[in-house]
């Protein structure tokens, strides 16, 4: 059963780690897909060329959902192309970890602005189609790091945190006109940012969850597809925590 099918989803950066995962998901069932991209031209070429030969419609955008007009523009364009948006998965993000007191503003900024102010962005650029056909599902990707916060990762905790406390009141804003928003918070996934990791910190990340074991982007993907389909229908305003027990 193809829980998606004929669905159009928007995933902003997607050209690898768990966007990606997010895409193939989708496209498995059925859910044709407008997704961003920064600067991987090739990656993203490749994930738009698998997903077409999977038999529904894809198209990689490179845009900065970080640009409140560019975030506009590339939504206009989806709109044009596919007709309508049923799915919003906001899922850019960036880090600049440092502890607070070599953590320079620039570097403060620049994670606030990826990974919070794009959730503005797109929700902003996407609320008029939504409440237009008074229907719709925005996903947020937070993270454990935003509910328990981390030493040394101040600027993305912050911008995690932000990103709960904005879905909330969208879900609360929007919930009259069955549109619905909810959160995701990932702990360790094991993508290509991980793999550059030494196999010792990876192991040790592994030992102190209680399922022992990293996530993989499948993992998270399915919680997405369960806030994305009908099986949620009734669920708007949560954080589904993706950690392997680690916030127990």
């Amino acid at each position: 059963m193809k829980l998606l099918e004929g669905k159009v989803a928007i995933i902003t950066g997607a050209s690898r780690g768990i966007g990606k995962g997010v895409a193939e998901v989708f496209a498995k069932h059925g859910a044709n897909i407008a997704f961003t991209y920064s600067s991987s031209v090739e990656s993203a070429m490749a994930l738009e060329n698998e997903l077409n030969a999977m038999g529904i419609k894809a198209k990689g955008y490179q845009s900065n959902a970080a640009d409140f007009n560019e975030a506009q523009t590339f939504v206009d364009a989806v709109i044009e192309e596919f007709g309508t948006v049923d799915v919003l998965i906001n899922n850019a993000g960036i880090t600049k970890d440092n502890l607070l007191m070599r953590m320079s503003e620039a570097d403060y900024d620049q994670v606030i602005d990826v990974n919070l102010k794009s959730v503005f962005n797109m929700t902003k650029a996407i609320q008029k189609t939504f409440l237009k056909q008074r229907s719709g599902s925005i996903i947020n990707m937070s993270s454990v790091v935003g509910v328990k916060g981390n030493a040394g990762q101040a600027n993305y905790a912050a911008s995690k945190a932000g990103v709960i406390g904005f879905t909330k009141s969208v879900a609360l804003e929007l919930g009259s006109r069955n549109i619905r928003c909810n959160a995701i918070a990932p702990g360790f996934i094991e993508t290509e940012m991980t793999a550059k990791l030494s196999p010792e910190v990876v192991q040790g990340w592994r030992d102190g969850i209680p399922l022992k074991r990293g996530g993989t982007t499948d993992d998270v993907a399915n919680a997405c597809l369960f806030f994305a389909s009908d099986m949620s229908a009734f669920v708007t305003g949560q954080v589904l925590n993706v950690c392997g027990g680690m916030l127990t």
